[in-house]
């Protein structure tokens, strides 16, 4: 099945898990993700999955987040293979318990085999020479929020499981297990807070200037924790 996007705002998934006072869970999104080989038996908060160098990128025509699944990694590797024939820039990776591939590419593009679950866009991308897509996957229990925080480059996601909320300066943005995909332009100051009573997992990508780090706090923004009301 394939997802259309909700213009509007994504969130940012850089976060590592630590425990504040009370009932407060806090995720930190000031670059300190960890490469998921290093998770240590952790359970929430951001893990990195892929980096992929992608260069230049044209501006025409609009290039959007492909996701597919495959049965094995063989299988989804012969797609990247085929997909370099092509404009696409493809990424075999393992993440929640599935084989995904996932593309930058044009909205019409689609692999030779797989399960499409989603293609998310058109990626708003901001002036740069060379690009990273930056691949992660955020778990969340409920409560738990992120600092306040921005990126170099359009971020989006895709969640599979639970459901959480975004505040920005523009007000909130919720989203389900299942809803359409969702994105943040670059330089936009956001604040994530997880929902519902079941932990959310999502799938991010955040495709980003690739000279320059991939997350950073934002101090010139008070959200209203309007998430929590």
């Amino acid at each position: 099945m394939t997802h259309g996007v909700v213009r509007r705002f994504g969130f940012a998934l850089a976060l590592a898990t630590v425990v504040t006072p009370a009932t407060t869970l806090r995720a930190q999104t000031d670059g300190t993700c960890v490469p998921v080989a290093e998770r240590a038996g952790r359970i929430y908060g951001c893990f990195i999955t892929a980096r992929t160098e992608l260069g230049r990128l044209p501006s025409q025509p609009a290039l959007y987040w492909h996701l597919d699944t495959f049965p094995t990694r063989a299988a989804a590797e012969a797609e990247v293979i085929r997909a370099a024939h092509t404009t696409a820039r493809a990424t075999v990776v393992a993440s929640l318990g599935r084989t995904w591939l996932f593309t930058i590419a044009p909205a019409d593009w689609h692999p030779g085999a797989g399960t499409r679950v989603a293609r998310i866009g058109p990626l708003p991308l901001i002036k740069a020479d060379s690009f990273a897509a930056v691949y992660m996957e955020g778990i969340f229990e409920p409560g738990m929020q992120t600092v306040v925080h921005r990126h170099p480059g359009v971020e989006a996601w895709y969640t599979l499981e639970g459901s959480m909320c975004l505040e920005t300066p523009e007000g909130t943005l919720t989203q389900r297990a299942g809803d359409r995909g969702v994105l943040v332009p670059g330089g936009v100051p956001m604040m994530l807070t997880g929902t519902g009573t079941a932990p959310r997992r999502s799938l991010v990508l955040i495709l980003q200037d690739a000279t320059r780090p991939r997350s950073s706090p934002a101090t010139d923004w008070t959200p209203r924790q309007l998430c929590r009301k």
